[in-house]
């Protein structure tokens, strides 16, 4: 692989059943914004300016989100560093995403221990049944992704909101 191609490749939408998934900023108010006001940004603030760095920016110059290693903390940034007010901080929701477990691949649903995917949800959304059998609750989740990236059996999905 040429380095040209390395680097276009990490600029591509989130991956899972090798299905691309295109996952925004959660401060945005309209779709439309992104290539009306993204496409004149010369900078690409938001991206480097992300501490989880799950912000990419695709080729048409949009940012996307890149649950592959880590998640959205909500914490502003991206939409302070937007000079082009595509993301507002008053926008502020949650990602329009759902998360379910495949219960087939997941670790704890074939009886083995594995807490993976509760240790980095902040909110509590996941819940197990006893050790076992874990479920997430639409309600309490906020689509943060922080439980993708540590699922050791890929067993967490993206239903898109």
């Amino acid at each position: 692989m040429q380095r040209r191609e390395l680097f276009k490749s990490l600029t591509k939408p989130f991956k899972q059943n090798n299905e691309f998934i295109i996952i925004r900023p959660p401060y945005f108010e309209n779709e439309e914004d992104f290539t009306t006001g993204c496409i004149k940004c010369e900078t690409k603030d938001c991206a480097t300016i992300c501490e989880e760095q799950i912000i990419v920016i695709q080729d048409d110059g949009t940012p996307i989100l890149d649950f592959s290693n880590s998640g959205c903390t909500y914490c502003d940034e991206c939409a302070k560093a937007c000079n082009n007010d595509v993301l507002k901080i008053e926008n502020l929701k949650n990602i329009n995403l759902i998360f379910s477990i495949d219960t087939a691949k997941c670790m704890s649903w074939n009886s083995t221990m594995c807490f993976s995917c509760k240790d980095p949800c902040l909110d509590n959304a996941i819940e197990f049944t006893a050790m076992f059998k874990p479920i997430i609750h639409e309600n309490k989740c906020t689509s943060c992704g922080f439980c993708i990236s540590v699922c050791p059996s890929d067993a967490i999905k993206i239903i898109k909101g």
